[in-house]
């Protein structure tokens, strides 16, 4: 099938209605066009609310008491509250929030607020846990890490795979349209896209925001009809010669390789070349703009990179962002650490509500932020450990993940969804497990999350 780049609506457009065969990280074809109906056992009151998320892992263990559980004992949280809290937030803004050394003239010039300011735009979920049941938090970088990218220890398929694999019908739907749409795209640790077996056609491509700057066109396009079919053929006949065992791999090889032909005119775009110095508007900010609201280090230019993505339908980008594996100087390091991750947030509040969406609104009314890491920390009793660090292990400060949330599809900004008690971390409310926090965020990009995590379901708490 023949693709063309529109430059109208900057989409990759068939020249005839037909479902994209096979996937990678598209997706599976069907016979007909149909409506796609999910499955509503599980959905909940914000299932289908939001087009994108980012989702932000807060690399090496994050202390999140010090950021987003901050009104705890000192031991927990040494580092205090913040001052100018907005008015509405219900939750302990920490101190190491308002750290606000990037907070320059210039951007202040240009709009951007602190994280303190903007802290009734954002829910917390004080206890996410990745296992709920268990005696003991999974202190260990390795399994805990596992949990964090796949839902279990060990597990074969990564949540943006699950979310590629649950977006399928509708990115079938589209092609069906003539319209091509992106896959989730993962800026970090490549196993939270694994997969394998029927979900290895979904896994989804590893990019950084310095990819694009130099990419080309697809070569195959100049070649004449006859060269492409021969190649064509002698692909399906290598594949279908395969052991039964051999076959599924080999043909998400070559399902993967048609998607990259396809989507070679996207990832041409002048847009998508985020280092560029473009003063030119695109959905209503330029990338001179978002360099100036963001800086320039790794992780800006991978965030500045996703947001020109979910132009293409990219549902979602996973970042890592920093290092805060603090074992010593977490007293000085991370004030200094968290600075880029405080103008991250600051940065896509104001980009996000400059933003036009192509379907109407802003990108805030359409995106999800979460943040999240392998496992939180504890200097077990003390405000830091003998190296002025603070270290994992089995307790409930290591245990819960503080996960805060914010965008236009959060009914609940301001508001603190469950509870710890001050003097041990003792939850006094509501514990939610890690992979019930990803089925909801699944639910709310209107993924089909049927086949996964059958233990757990999505909550309607960040709806009510």
């Amino acid at each position: 099938m023949k693709y063309r780049f529109d430059k109208k609506t900057k989409r990759l457009i068939s020249g005839r209605r037909r479902f994209l065969q096979g996937a990678g990280v598209v997706a599976a074809a069907t016979a007909l066009p149909h409506l796609w109906i999910p499955r509503q056992a599980r959905a909940t009151a914000g299932f289908n609310t939001a087009k994108h998320l980012i989702y932000i892992r807060l690399a090496g263990g994050f202390r999140f008491p010090t950021a987003f559980n901050g009104d705890v004992g000192a031991e927990f949280n040494p580092f205090g509250l913040a001052s100018g809290i907005a008015s509405g937030t219900e939750w302990g803004v920490g101190g190491i929030l308002g750290e606000n050394e990037w907070h320059t003239e210039e951007l202040q010039g240009l709009g951007l607020k602190t994280v303190p300011s903007i802290a009734n735009e954002i829910c917390v979920l004080p206890c996410v846990d990745h296992e709920p049941l268990a005696g003991s938090a999974d202190g260990n970088h390795n399994t805990g890490l596992e949990r964090f990218l796949t839902g279990y220890v060990g597990g074969s398929t990564g949540i943006f795979t699950m979310i590629n694999y649950g977006l399928r019908e509708r990115v079938a739907a589209a092609a069906a349209d003539g319209q091509i749409l992106l896959p989730a795209i993962l800026m970090g640790n490549a196993s939270m896209g694994r997969g394998a077996g029927v979900y290895a056609a979904f896994r989804p491509p590893v990019m950084s925001g310095d990819d694009l700057d130099r990419f080309g066109f697809n070569t195959d396009s100049v070649l004449p009809d006859w060269a492409q079919s021969m190649t064509r053929s002698y692909d399906e006949r290598y594949r279908d010669r395969q052991n039964p065992s051999h076959y599924n791999t080999v043909d998400a090889y070559l399902q993967s390789r048609e998607a990259t032909k396809a989507y070679s005119e996207i990832f041409a775009s002048e847009e998508l070349k985020v280092q560029n110095g473009s003063q030119e508007p695109f959905d209503g900010i330029s990338n001179a703009e978002l360099e100036d609201i963001f800086g320039d280090s790794g992780t800006a230019r991978n965030i500045r990179l996703a947001l020109r993505l979910f132009h293409y339908g990219c549902p979602a980008v996973y970042l890592d962002q920093g290092g805060y594996d603090f074992h010593s100087d977490e007293e000085m390091g991370l004030p200094a650490r968290i600075q880029d991750f405080n103008r991250l947030l600051s940065g896509l509040h104001f980009a996000l509500k400059k933003m036009q969406h192509p379907e109407g609104g802003t990108y805030w009314d359409h995106t999800l932020i979460v943040a999240g890491s392998e496992f939180s920390r504890t200097a077990r009793g003390s405000g830091f450990n003998s190296a002025r660090g603070s270290d994992h292990g089995g307790d409930n400060s290591t245990r819960w993940m503080s996960m805060p949330l914010m965008g236009g599809p959060i009914p609940t900004g301001g508001r603190r969804i469950g509870e710890t008690a001050k003097t041990d971390l003792a939850a006094t409310g509501p514990v939610f497990s890690y992979r019930a926090t990803m089925l909801t965020l699944m639910d709310m990009l209107g993924c089909d999350h049927s086949e996964f995590f059958p233990v757990d379901d999505p909550f309607e708490d960040l709806f009510v």
